[in-house]
């Protein structure tokens, strides 16, 4: 069992003021988190440099990721090493992860930049259900999205400072392993969880 959070924004993200070498050190000293997806908007840049600091310590693992805007609404990719080409359509972004093995995510459906009850029309592999940035109520639509869609639910900080960091998390059963992560995550072998007890879900 490993515990997640799967949605993280760092300096490279132009809203973020996470460095790369702080998400390192908070999953080093974290009690149990040690496993995060650095997902910056529209781009992988950081993913390999904070990857790469990780490196050096055994126990902890980043799972490199984007964040893509799309007209529709925000599509977290897990697994992705690079930018789905443009132009950035929800099916284009959903067949690029499909194509890839990579994880195709409906981030934060029902909040604002969230693509809502659209996500319905599209094959993606799973909805965060837990958004450490939504309010109960959006999070608890999109438990029912994911219900309806008979999607797995994954969690996600949405972090954009540190202090954020590691509020909500996923629970996956897997090792510590990227491929196998992925498609425990797929499997639906995910449960959803929050460290800070004033989020509800």
């Amino acid at each position: 069992m490993i515990y997640a959070d799967l949605h993280i924004h760092t300096t490279y993200s132009s809203d973020s003021s996470i460095l790369p070498s702080t998400l390192v050190e908070r999953l080093v000293t974290h009690s149990f988190i040690k496993v995060a997806a650095v997902t910056d908007h529209d781009t992988v840049k950081a993913c390999s440099i904070t990857r790469q600091l990780a490196s050096a310590y055994p126990d902890i693992l980043v799972i490199p990721g984007t964040e893509i805007s799309t007209p529709n609404g925000d599509i977290v990719v897990l697994g992705a090493e690079e930018t789905p080409p443009q132009p950035w359509t929800v099916e284009n972004v959903v067949d690029f992860a499909r194509e890839r093995d990579y994880i195709s995510v409906v981030a934060h459906p029902y909040r604002e930049w969230g693509m809502g009850d659209l996500a319905k029309k599209y094959k993606v592999d799973a909805i965060e259900v837990l958004n450490g940035g939504s309010s109960a109520s959006a999070n608890e639509q999109a438990h029912e999205l994911a219900r309806l869609m008979g999607l797995p639910g994954v969690a996600g900080s949405d972090s954009h400072q540190p202090a954020e960091l590691f509020a909500v998390y996923t629970e996956v059963q897997a090792s510590m392993d990227i491929e196998e992560i992925l498609h425990a995550i797929k499997k639906g072998l995910t449960r959803v969880s929050s460290t800070d007890k004033s989020i509800r879900f």
